[in-house]
């Protein structure tokens, strides 16, 4: 009997606890591919650029702590290039922003869009000032370190427009190489100051929102979703019934591990059984690594592969099934959403 039960729960349980996602927020967060760095000064920029992500949810430094223990000399060159590259840019002087940067330095924008060397970086700053004279920059430098023959400023660059009515404020990170002609910019990387939140992860979801049922030879599953008060979470509520009579009730959280960077969720039987699902998104469908643990100890898996068919309904398919020791044999449902109880006439 328990392992009939471990069979239902891996089955049906476990099985939903994969359900939904017929598109990723992966993409979303996918920059274009790089077309390359400059030399080992522009390598240093690329290992350095998650840590702009990271301090884009922290709060600003204190004033100019972070300036106290470094060479004052080298400081101040430094401020002298950053000091040139906003003056130029209020002025709208293409070519010497240009002059700001090494030959082949690059600017990603904060949609992760590269411009590699100073041609494709002179066309953007071009089109720009076109379509946005008058543009003024200022910049508030929040920490800058240095790292083997490179200088890292992070901060925030605000951009206004010319009559003051609209702002854009954007967090970067800057990377600057010693050269003849002064601290030259070798990489700027410009970031949304927008934070995703779990919520944003898990839209892709959204859809699951509402009422479902699987009905099989061996079991009716009644499957309900709504977002958590807190917007935070999906949850899911299953009830299991065979032949009428409740065998089964389980609730299901789906959230956003941002460790792991991906859909985790959890599920809790009525009878102390548990499960978690960790997924991955290969082409249009979802592969989910599902594991189970009974009240008594013994445990089981599935790999389960999640099917979009159309808006209403979807195929779950069940393999690698194991409970206990015992392998258990593959399967293929569908899951299908109900449509709203018409309200009753007065």
């Amino acid at each position: 009997m328990q392992v009939r039960v471990l069979g239902l729960l891996v089955l049906v349980g476990l099985v939903v606890a994969g359900i939904g996602a017929a598109n990723t927020l992966q993409a979303q967060r996918n920059a274009p591919a790089a077309k390359g760095v400059a030399g080992k000064a522009a390598k240093a920029a690329t290992e350095v650029a998650d840590a702009a992500k990271s301090a884009a949810a922290t709060a600003a430094a204190p004033a100019t702590d972070f300036l106290a223990n470094l060479d004052a000399a080298v400081v101040e060159e430094v401020r002298k290039g950053m000091a040139q590259t906003e003056a130029a840019f209020n002025a709208g002087n293409v070519d010497a922003l240009i002059s700001g940067f090494i030959p082949e330095g690059e600017y990603i924008d904060e949609n992760g869009t590269v411009y590699q060397g100073a041609a494709e970086i002179k066309a953007l700053l071009t089109s720009f000032f076109a379509k946005y004279p008058g543009s003024k920059l200022s910049v508030n430098l929040e920490s800058l370190r240095f790292v083997g023959p490179v200088a890292i400023e992070e901060g925030v660059r605000t951009i206004t427009s010319k009559d003051d009515s609209t702002s854009t404020q954007l967090r970067f990170i800057a990377v600057r190489y010693k050269t003849p002609q002064g601290w030259q910019l070798v990489s700027l990387r410009d970031f949304s100051d927008d934070i995703p939140t779990p919520h944003d992860y898990l839209q892709p979801l959204a859809w699951l929102v509402g009422d479902w049922v699987n009905e099989g030879s061996d079991a009716r599953v009644k499957i309900n979703y709504r977002w958590s008060a807190d917007g935070n979470f999906l949850l899911g509520e299953y009830d299991v019934q065979r032949d009428g009579v409740a065998v089964m009730n389980s609730t299901h959280r789906i959230g956003w591990d941002p460790v792991a960077g991906k859909i985790r969720s959890w599920l809790f039987d009525s009878d102390g059984g548990f499960g978690e699902g960790h997924w991955t998104q290969v082409g249009e469908e979802w592969v989910v690594k599902s594991t189970a643990t009974l009240p008594d100890g013994q445990t089981g898996s599935a790999t389960l592969e999640f099917v979009p068919l159309e808006p209403t309904r979807f195929v779950i398919r069940g393999t690698d099934r194991l409970a206990g020791n015992e392998r258990q044999p593959d399967f293929e449902f569908a899951i299908v959403k109900q449509a709203p109880q018409p309200q009753s006439g007065k």
